[in-house]
């Protein structure tokens, strides 16, 4: 085998770390969990895009959902107009707890002419029904709100108390403005852990923020990247040098730390790794910049009890190559880059040259 993918590897000891070193802990769900706190994961971009290939991973669903944080969205609707249903649990438990909270059962059943809908029903009302999904579809301000919309509170004089509220803060929107203009600053930073909105929120979040770090590269470097991208154009050292502004090659390399909570380690940290990934990928493209390290900062990092087969089988696989991904440089992606994020289509964004082995399931417990 001509490569090391060093992904899997990582991957997969921390399956085996929680196996050996995980308690045994209660949770918010019931299931319970085997559980280790403060772990890290490091992966050098230039080694492939970071999708395991132990298991099959659904990257579409994983572009969907970063997409939808990406516009700002907080309703399900999005993501099940597109097949995308990792967040159906939630939302269905929230409609849950709203039925039982305003009226006893018996009551519901009397004058609501839907009756308490099942999960398959809830969701296939929230695909045809606009008016339906509106009001349970929606999560609370959970990422997307705080990516794009964050609110607080200032001294003033608006609301009494001293108090006025702020606009909203565009977070990403900044990021890419502070990369542009001041790309060495230590305060590229965006937040999901909005104290003051927590408890209307479906779920707190489990990644909770991200920081990002660049560098400048250097010029064998950006010489690297000539060849790659232009082949014989950049074959010749010399040539190289005066082709590095010609041909617009980047001069800093773009680095992402994300920080998390808490960690499904089965089912959720392989979503989380892609997902921060391609993140990296869509920032990078927007401000001319080369994807660099990615590194996940993990809080407490669990395997649910009935994940535990699962995490022994996927250990014993061997990793294939990583695979790369694309970016179209048509019109949607350059609008979706430019802010309008709700103009890109998860068909802009391509996976290329990935092979896995077959899907592991397992329950998800909400």
């Amino acid at each position: 085998m001509g490569f090391i993918n060093k992904l899997d590897k990582q991957y997969t000891d921390l399956l085996q770390d929680i196996l050996d070193n995980g308690v045994t802990k209660q949770d918010r769900t019931g299931t319970g969990t085997i559980s280790v706190f403060g772990r890290q994961i490091r992966h050098d971009m230039k080694d492939g895009f970071p999708l395991l290939t132990t298991k099959k991973m659904p990257f579409k669903t994983i572009v969907t959902e970063l997409l939808w944080f990406l516009r700002g969205d907080t309703n399900i609707k999005y993501l099940v107009d597109n097949n995308c249903h990792i967040w159906d649990g939630d939302a269905y438990k929230n409609y849950l707890d709203k039925k039982m909270f305003s009226s006893s059962f018996e009551t519901l059943i009397e004058n609501d002419e839907d009756g308490l809908l099942t999960q398959d029903e809830f969701i296939e009302k929230i695909k045809t029904d606009l008016n339906f999904a509106s009001g349970n579809g929606e999560l609370g301000p959970i990422y997307g709100k705080q990516w794009r919309s964050w609110e607080g509170y200032k001294h003033g004089m608006v609301l009494g108390a001293g108090l006025s509220k702020e606009q909203p803060i565009d977070q990403i929107q900044n990021l890419i403005n502070d990369l542009k203009e001041n790309p060495d600053s230590r305060r590229l930073m965006v937040n999901a852990w909005n104290v003051g909105e927590l408890d209307q929120m479906v779920l707190p979040p489990c990644h909770y923020g991200f920081q990002v770090y660049t560098r400048e590269l250097k010029e064998d470097e950006r010489i690297d990247i000539l060849h790659t991208r232009h082949g014989n154009k950049g074959h010749h050292i010399e040539a190289g040098f005066n082709m590095l502004d010609e041909y617009n090659i980047p001069t800093r390399a773009i680095s992402l730390m994300w920080n998390q909570r808490s960690c499904d380690t089965f089912l959720g940290l392989p979503f989380n790794i892609a997902s921060y990934g391609l993140l990296l990928e869509i920032l990078a493209k927007e401000v001319n910049m080369v994807p660099d390290e990615l590194i996940g900062n993990l809080g407490d990092t669990h395997l649910y009890s009935n994940h535990i087969e699962q995490a022994k089988e996927q250990i014993q696989r061997e990793g294939f190559e990583l695979p790369v991904v694309k970016m179209s440089s048509g019109h949607n992606l350059r609008a979706a880059l430019k802010g309008n994020f709700n103009e890109i289509d998860t068909n802009d964004i391509m996976l290329i040259g990935y092979q896995s082995h077959p899907t592991i399931k397992a329950p998800l417990s909400n």
